[in-house]
């Protein structure tokens, strides 16, 4: 009998690439991670990883024994689901794993109503890069991830994950108010000014160089900062200028600068629970609130704001 801790233990190191990784995300040693892999090849009776330098590959036997992990763990989430369902399932703590823009744009709203019409639900807020959510997700640290679509993100195919859209979101160039092209600027047209944007590894970086390279060119990103009012503020005072998420301009106060609206470049925002989980009672609802507040924000004026 293939004991299912196992199975969650080969998944996390397919994730996370190494030994060490996977123990600090399962909350293990690596000795004990170990223990569990040759546990688990001595139950199915073959080599299911290979070491390469300071990580592991999995084997052909391996990449068999992953696809049924999901499997098999996303049953245990509906198996789950449907206890919690039956049991009750009105009452309980949910953890979110979500990215601060989107914490104040839908997953406070939604709370505020939750509060009323799913009393018993208590919802724990982590806040967490559009990039770090997933990871958080399928490491067993969150119920719930809101994220963004990033590069190397898994994609809509991915069997260990369900789903739901919520929101594309378009980004806004920000500008010292006495720039030159203060009333006239394009994407093309900065070519050649400082720019201030995120670190490296933030999705939002990604679309930035993205955005910039499609116009003709490389920014030159001379002030990072994952935080956008300092971003701003940046911009303010005349250090660079800025391509930012628009709902991230929502009741910031813009002193000192010009905000112009950009076609193009956008993020799009996504909730995810692990497959099997988007039926458990206490999910459902906040699944449902999500998907209500993020359809209102496409209503809003062209500013976003």
């Amino acid at each position: 009998m293939i004991d299912t801790r196992r199975l969650r233990t080969l998944r996390a190191v397919a994730d996370h690439g190494t030994v060490t990784a996977a123990a600090a995300a399962l909350h293990l040693t690596p000795s004990a991670v170990s223990q569990q892999l040759a546990a688990l090849e001595h139950e199915v009776g073959h080599r299911l990883l290979t070491r390469d330098g300071r990580g592991v590959h999995l084997t052909a036997v391996g990449k068999i024994m992953l696809a049924h992990a999901n499997e098999v763990l996303a049953q245990l989430e509906r198996a789950e689901a449907e206890v919690a369902a039956y049991t009750t399932g009105e009452a309980g703590e949910a953890t979110v794993a979500c990215f601060a823009t989107a914490i104040s744009a839908v997953l406070a709203p939604s709370i505020t109503t939750l509060r009323v019409s799913a009393p018993g639900l208590r919802v724990r807020v982590r806040d967490a890069e559009g990039d770090q959510s997933l990871a958080m997700l399928l490491d067993g640290e969150a119920d719930l991830a809101i994220a963004v679509e990033y590069r190397d993100a898994p994609d809509a195919s991915d069997r260990r994950l369900s789903r739901l859209p919520l929101y594309a979101e378009q980004f806004d160039l920000v500008l010292p108010r006495d720039h030159p092209l203060a009333q006239s600027a394009t994407l093309e047209s900065l070519a050649s000014e400082t720019w201030i944007g995120p670190y490296p590894g933030n999705p939002v970086h990604d679309v930035i160089t993205f955005a910039c390279r499609q116009a003709g060119f490389t920014p030159d990103l001379a002030h990072c900062s994952d935080d956008f009012r300092a971003v701003v503020a940046l911009v303010g005072a005349g250090a660079g200028v800025a391509l930012v998420p628009r709902l991230a301009l929502r009741d910031m106060a813009l002193r000192g600068v010009v905000v112009r609206h950009t076609p193009g470049p956008e993020r799009r925002v996504f909730a995810a629970v692990r497959r099997g989980a988007d039926s458990h009672p206490l999910l459902r609802p906040l699944l449902a609130e999500l998907r209500t507040i993020s359809g209102s924000l496409d209503k809003r004026d062209s500013t976003g704001r």
